[in-house]
């Protein structure tokens, strides 16, 4: 067991610090307040090499392991969480590729996110499915040497400004999780068009919204291995970033937890500063034990995925409590703050609704925890 980290792995941390602080933090409220895509910010992500981090060394991409992912992620958040599920988005949308791609599929769709800025979506959620994703109405009908895709996708992220998809769709909606199959459909495919931008309660630096498809023809060499095989691609890469979004949510949650002990040693409050006083200590300290708790656990689920192990139940624990933690340790910061927690004036605010999105995507809790408990019983049957 070795807690520590490579001379590499601290130089990366240090960049992604670095253009944290110097050109996503300036832009953060401003862009939460009026639910601005700062697009200029993620050009920047691209030219630091801090978006595509999955994508293989041999396409042009990073190839970095899950650790170095989740500590770029973890200094990106602490800056806006926002922005940093738009730059995470590629390499969610990507994953899909990495996993079931063909050679050939690889370098002609990974490449051009390495060479060029671009966006990319995964678009798998729906209106009316939500984590029942076995009730997919999106269909795939096989016509000749083409499919064509018809249904509706929703909460897609960076889909408003996305040259990429990658999409799921059923072959056979009676065949439920058995008939999903994977497909890749470029942007600028006749009948694909997107919705407009959802209005959001936090994270409203990333781009939301809904993605139509209406005969949309697409080749069989866009389909991501065989008809069917969907489901599982969708899942095994949910394995690998929900880690990541772990590492998110422990970001905010640190933001939260530096603003406060900041603000308790400034704010006076019978004759000394409130740090003093045992009642805002004991928060701070609780709420320290909770980062750092959830920063291992993230840590864990990391370490494992880049010995090749499996992590469904580690990814799961990680992204569950460190979530959970985050929106605990951000209401904690405003009860901090008192007052002016609740005034967007102040930062903490801000914290907790972004947060808040941590405990729905990438599989709602609620969901994890059904997937905790069945990986744990597995054991015992």
């Amino acid at each position: 067991m070795d807690f520590s980290i490579t001379a590499d792995q601290k130089e990366l941390q240090t960049a992604a610090r670095r253009f944290a602080k110097e050109t996503m933090a300036p832009r953060a409220a401003e862009a939460d307040k009026k639910g601005i895509f700062p697009e200029e910010v993620y050009r920047e992500a691209w030219k630091m090499g801090l978006m595509n981090l999955n994508v293989p060394a041999e396409f042009g991409g990073s190839g970095l392991g899950m650790i170095e992912q989740v500590l770029i992620t973890e200094e990106l958040a602490h800056a806006c969480g926002g922005m940093t599920t738009s730059i995470l988005a590629n390499c969610l949308a990507l994953q899909p590729i990495n996993l079931a791609g063909t050679p050939e599929q690889k370098a002609k769709f990974l490449a051009p996110f390495c060479a060029d800025y671009n966006l990319a979506s995964f678009a798998l959620t729906e209106p009316g499915g939500g984590s029942d994703v076995a009730s997919m109405k999106t269909t795939a009908r096989k016509e000749g040497d083409h499919y064509i895709l018809d249904g509706e996708k929703a909460f897609i992220t960076n889909a408003p400004h996305a040259s990429l998809f990658t999409v799921f769709a059923t072959v056979d909606r009676s065949l439920r999780h058995k008939g999903i199959t994977a497909f890749i459909v470029p942007r600028d495919t006749p009948g694909l068009t997107t919705g407009k931008e959802e209005d959001k309660m936090g994270q409203r630096a990333s781009a939301t919204s809904t993605v139509n498809f209406e005969g949309v023809k697409i080749p069989v060499a866009n389909r991501l291995g065989q008809e069917g095989e969907g489901f599982r691609v969708a899942m095994t890469t949910l394995d690998s970033t929900r880690t990541p979004i772990g590492a998110l949510a422990v970001g905010i949650a640190q933001a939260a937890l530096d603003h406060a002990a900041a603000y308790s040693l400034q704010r006076t409050a019978f004759g000394k500063p409130i740090a003093e006083h045992q009642a805002i200590a004991l928060k701070l300290a609780n709420m320290a034990q909770l980062v750092d708790a959830a920063r291992l656990l993230t840590m864990r689920s990391a370490w494992l995925f880049d010995e090749g192990k499996s992590v469904t139940l580690e990814s799961s624990i990680a992204k569950c409590f460190a979530s959970d933690m985050a929106m605990e340790v951000t209401n904690e910061a405003i009860q901090i703050f008192g007052g002016n927690g609740y005034m967007r004036e102040y930062p903490v605010e801000k914290l907790l609704r972004d947060a808040k999105l941590t405990q729905i995507y990438e599989g709602a809790n609620e969901i994890q925890r059904l997937v905790i408990a069945r990986e744990l019983l597995k054991r015992y049957s």
